[in-house]
């Protein structure tokens, strides 16, 4: 307990046979004697990345506002667009502070941060619009739809340099949020692993509280023992920065809204967990009905309007590729066909969408006679218990190597693609022994098109055990959009040059 904190009555020892209800927040007049903390002066990483942010977004309005000028009206600039060109980079810097891209609690997350530089291109484009018709003043079209544009680009390159600076901090343990989680023991450990796991989100657990009579059943940093059970005192004692809320039914309703005002006295930030694993943020929202604050999980997209804008995306995007890496498609079928003997493609049964069959198409990589020697090598086995895979396969001809480590092999699936059986992005395309394994929840991953990259790709691709890949494709069929197709493209392009887990 800190000093000047007396035990609370209510976490007295209960009498023999009752099961007292935890209590986690100390009577008010125990409240008024903790000493204001001096946490309300935001820590200086906070302040520096809030000031970067700043100077980069005027940066950018300043880059796409010179852009625009100049490509809109060259060297014949006249006086009111100088004007104009003036007030722009201030109204920005106001557009996205009203869209809270200044707040601390975004900062280093990444898809907020970007969100915000999005909705406020879209509020400035907005306030020029209404601005222009309410003072009919006419503004050159062409100036606004370089200018926004521009300085929207711009801001989210800056931002993304200050996220990928944040992060090397952050995996160097600077820049972190000191975290107390309290909760019940399973979920205090649930909550505590996911954290851990994913320290580029600037999280780090110094304190676990639990209630009276639970048991630590494996270590979870510092623990309140059974006679410091006040979370305000933990607070002070750990000196932390956010107070997280594993879910548990006996910590909710009117104590957790004692516990919101405490912490707020204190400068301290309340995150509570609902317990929702492997849930997107666009699936969830938070929905007033009657005076109470309900969490609503939508249903995950599975037929209709967004497939068949997945199935154009593909569809379209595809062609693109194809015709993009035609000279590499025709060099690779070249180089298999003049160094080894067989055929140019290999062709393997897959099960798609549904549970339909198809055939895959890829480069042959391998010998003709490749599934007759696998016998022998079974025993060598480096895959992850059910797929198999050798580092250093003998039946792995020379090309094969290059062509499997920059996946060009990969490339002849873009026909599966145009063909509706495969998409550029989904879940790992399964054989038919690996279906035949697949548990009751596992089949969920076939409500989408296998694709030609996925999660697993960009997650470390040979290298991921069985339930990490499968826990990776069912993520991805609960939660995939348009959006996370973009960014998977796009790490994929990094994975592949990096080679990582490609064998």
């Amino acid at each position: 307990m800190s000093e000047g904190l007396a035990e609370p009555a209510d976490l007295r020892p209960a009498p023999s046979g009752e099961r007292r209800r935890p209590v986690w927040v100390v009577p008010d007049e125990v409240q008024a004697t903790v000493p204001r903390s001096a946490r309300f002066t935001e820590a200086r990483w906070v302040a520096k990345y809030r000031w970067a942010a700043l100077a980069g977004d005027l940066s950018a309005a300043l880059i796409g506002v010179s852009l625009a000028l100049l490509g809109r009206f060259g060297a014949q600039i006249n006086l009111a667009y100088l004007v104009i060109g003036a007030v722009i980079p201030v109204a920005w810097l106001v557009c996205v502070a009203l869209a809270r891209g200044y707040e601390s609690r975004y900062f280093g997350t990444g898809p907020e941060e970007f969100r915000s530089i999005i909705r406020a291109a879209v509020a400035l484009t907005a306030a020029v619009a209404i601005t222009s018709y309410a003072t009919k003043s006419e503004v050159a079209r062409g100036f606004v739809l370089l200018a926004v544009p521009m300085t929207c680009l711009a801001a989210m390159v800056g931002r993304w340099v200050l996220h990928r600076q944040i992060s090397w901090r952050r995996f160097a343990g600077r820049c972190m949020r000191r975290v107390l989680v309290v909760g019940r023991n399973d979920q205090v450990i649930t909550l505590h692993r996911h954290l851990e796991e994913r320290p580029a989100d600037g999280y780090v657990v110094v304190a676990s509280c639990l209630p009276r009579g639970d048991v630590f059943e494996e270590p979870v940093s510092d623990r309140l023992g059974r006679t410091e059970m006040d979370i305000l005192a933990a607070v002070d004692q750990y000196d932390v920065d956010v107070v997280a809320v594993a879910s548990d039914p006996e910590l909710a309703g009117h104590s957790l809204r004692k516990l919101s005002w405490a912490l707020e006295q204190r400068g301290v930030d309340l995150i509570v967990s609902p317990g929702i694993v492997e849930v997107a943020g666009p699936r969830i929202s938070i929905r007033p009905v009657a005076g109470l604050s309900l969490l609503h999980l939508e249903r995950p997209s599975v037929s209709g309007g967004p497939h068949l804008m997945k199935a154009v995306f593909d569809r379209v995007v595809g062609v693109l590729m194809l015709l993009a890496v035609s000279p590499v498609l025709l060099v690779a079928a070249t180089l298999v066909k003049l160094t080894s003997k067989g055929p140019v493609f290999f062709k393997q049964i897959r099960v798609g969408r549904g549970g339909e069959q198809f055939s895959m198409f890829k480069f042959r990589t391998m010998v003709v006679d490749a599934e007759e020697r696998k016998a022998e090598l079974v025993a060598l086995n480096e895959g992850n218990g059910v797929l198999f895979k050798l580092r250093d396969d003998p039946r792995v001809t020379r090309v094969g190597k290059f062509l499997r480590r920059f996946s060009i092999d990969e490339l002849p699936q873009l026909m599966n693609v145009l063909r509706g059986e495969m998409s550029l992005v989904g879940p790992r395309p399964p054989l038919p022994a690996e279906v035949a394994q697949y548990a009751v929840d596992d089949s969920r991953r076939m409500l989408v098109k296998p694709g030609l990259t996925g999660l697993w790709q960009v997650s470390g691709r040979s290298d991921l055990t069985w339930e990490e890949s499968m826990r990776l494709d069912l993520r991805y069929a609960d939660n995939w959009s348009i959006a996370l197709d973009l960014l998977i493209l796009w790490k994929t392009a990094r994975a592949v040059l990096g080679s990582d887990g490609a064998y």
